[in-house]
């Protein structure tokens, strides 16, 4: 009877042991998956920010008057010679509406686009949510006046591309550009 309720009681403490592994295991695969997707939404957001601060920074490059066809907080459109073949192009910036951005699960999501001339690009979706361009004169007073622009301020905020714990992951990036042709 003894050699029963031993092994009754082994086969019990046994069992508990290998739950709370198990437990352990899963709770670090969440963790570890709770991290890459937060890694993955920081270079998205970085992604994003190189992309406009390259372009932001040439406007009005090789161009001899005012640059600014439209600026306001969800677009802005401006002449550049982004291929340095001396004649300026239109180049603008804005965001396309949540349908374009199928790949992900992610409802709000949206893609970035970037058009020269008559070609417009759409990258990948990279989680971004919301784009917002504000500008400033030599002060940092906002302004809408297109000759009195000197520094374009860039916020956008983005959202992990697949649901976390039921949630979608977000974070906010700013960068405020002073482009050396304006």
């Amino acid at each position: 009877m003894n050699l029963l309720l031993d092994l009754v009681g082994s086969v019990i403490i046994g069992g508990i042991m290998l739950l709370m592994m198990l437990n352990a295991n899963i709770y670090q695969s969440n963790t570890r998956f709770a991290s890459d997707s937060e890694l993955q939404l920081q270079q998205n957001a970085s992604t994003l920010s190189d992309i406009l601060s390259y372009d932001l920074r040439k406007i009005g490059y090789e161009y001899d008057d005012n640059p600014f066809l439209h600026a306001d907080s969800g677009k802005v459109s401006y002449y550049a010679d982004m291929d340095r073949d001396g004649t300026p192009d239109i180049v603008t910036y804005t965001i396309s509406d949540p349908s374009a951005a199928k790949s992900t699960t992610n409802p709000n999501d949206r893609v970035l686009l970037r058009q020269v001339n008559d070609e417009i690009s759409a990258g990948p979706s990279l989680g971004l949510t919301k784009l917002k361009f504000s500008y400033f004169d030599e002060f940092g007073n906002t302004t809408s006046d297109f000759d009195k622009i000197e520094y374009v301020r860039a916020e956008f905020w983005v959202e992990s591309i697949e649901p976390v714990n039921k949630e979608y992951l977000f974070t906010y990036w700013e960068l405020t550009i002073s482009p050396r042709n304006l």
